[in-house]
Order: structure tokens, then C-alpha cells, then sequence
């Protein structure tokens, strides 16, 4: 599903030239679950920007369901966000006056959409993880672990074949986030690829695979030996 060749982002800070990430290669297979580790600073959110098309590499190349990436304009990669990606924040991004339903519609208001099917698929995604009796209310009428179910239901709602998760439960105590990390457990074995930005041992423990990164580059990869 996923596959880089030699990705290299650089920025420049003064007269500096940081090099974010430093020929990196990875592959992602359909339905792994994937975390990617590394301290601040590593590469690990710029490899995210990259992997969901919401940034492009400066050398290399990123391959999505087989298709290059890498020299896309901003109207494809807003197309292919739109179609093939789904994204889970740590701090949920939900639209504070929409309801829980109005907020998992969002991703077809950007496209002609026969909002019946929309409004049916998107109520049908929030009963799926539970929230059947909190569609009409609004983000500060729930709890947290209740608003990120939301912002999974919204990522989730036109089946995108990938789920990009950059510390989604940053902002949950201990006992939500090992609910939300049990819901992407779940996510995954009915095959959803999941890849996740992490940097707690305990919720990279979830996944299937770490990947941890240091200075912009892979340091190791290694399959989870609890799985």
C-alpha cells in the first residue's frame, strides 16, 4: 500500500540546512497496523505530512496503492487525501458548533454526494463504535474518548483504505486511550491499514510493527513480539 524510495525533506532554518528526513525507506503493507516511534525532532511527523499528502519530498519517491506520489499538485493530492486517506489528530479537530453526526458528514461536503446515503453511512460508522445515542450532540457535550470516536468515524466514514493517526491519544487519560487503542485493534483485524505516530512504548505496543526513527532516518524496524 505504502512504499518510499530514498524520501529526503530538507528545511532551512537561518543559514542551516536541516535534512527532516534523510533517504528513508519504508513499505507498508495492506492491513498492518504500524507505528512509527522517534524522539522529537526524528522525522516521524514529517514522514506523516508526507505519507497523507499533506506535504511533498524534496528527492525520492512515495508510492501509494502503487501510484507515485512524489510530483503530484496540490489539486491531485487534495483529491487523493479526499479519496484514499482517512486522518486522526490528537487534539480530534472536530467543528465545535456541528453535532457528532454533522462533524462525520464533513468529508462529503467536499464532493457531489447524495447526502441521504452520506447521512445513512455516517450515522451507521457512529453506531458502529458506539455513539448511537450521542449523534446529535456537540464536542463539548462529550468526553474525550467520546470526541475521538467522532473524529474516527469522520476518517473512517467513505472507507479509505488507509488510516493516518498522529498521536491520537495525546490528549486521553490511561483508561481512554486503552479504549481507543482497542477500537484500532479492532479496526485493524477487519482489515483496515492503520499507520500511527506514537511516542509511548505502551501504545506502540498496539501495533503489529514499530518503525523507529532517529536524525531523519530509519534506525530500526522491527516486528512487535507481542503479536
Amino acid at each position: 500500500m505504502i512504499e518510499t524510495n530514498a524520501l529526503v525533506r530538507r528545511f532551512h532554518v537561518g543559514d542551516s540546512v536541516v535534512h527532516a528526513l534523510d533517504h528513508v525507506d519504508i513499505k507498508v503493507n495492506e492491513g498492518e497496523f504500524v507505528a512509527v516511534m522517534g524522539p522529537s525532532g526524528s522525522g516521524k511527523s514529517t514522514l506523516m505530512n508526507i505519507l497523507g499528502c499533506l506535504d511533498t519530498p524534496d528527492d525520492g519517491e512515495y508510492r501509494l496503492l502503487g501510484e507515485s506520489i512524489s510530483q503530484r499538485d496540490d489539486a491531485e493530492l487534495s483529491e487523493i487525501r479526499n479519496q484514499h486517506i482517512g486522518f486522526v489528530f490528537q487534539s480530534f479537530h472536530l467543528l465545535p458548533r456541528m453535532t457528532a453526526l454533522e462533524n462525520t458528514l464533513l468529508p462529503y461536503r467536499y464532493r457531489d454526494a447524495d447526502m441521504g446515503e452520506a447521512r445513512a453511512a455516517a450515522e451507521g460508522m457512529l453506531d458502529h463504535l458506539g455513539l448511537s445515542d450521542r449523534m446529535d450532540h456537540r464536542p463539548n457535550q462529550l468526553s474525550g474518548g467520546q470526541r475521538q470516536r467522532v473524529a474516527i468515524a469522520r476518517a473512517l466514514v467513505r472507507k479509505p483504505p488507509l488510516l493516518l493517526a498522529d498521536e491520537p491519544t495525546g490528549n486521553l487519560d490511561s483508561k481512554t486511550s486503552v479504549e481507543i487503542m482497542g477500537l484500532f485493534t479492532e479496526l485493524n483485524k477487519q482489515g483496515q491499514t492503520i499507520v500511527m505516530v506514537t511516542h509511548e512504548d505502551e501504545i506502540a505496543a498496539y501495533a503489529s510493527r514499530v518503525i523507529h526513527m532517529r536524525d531523519g532516518k530509519v534506525e530500526r524496524d522491527v516486528q512487535n513480539k507481542t503479536h
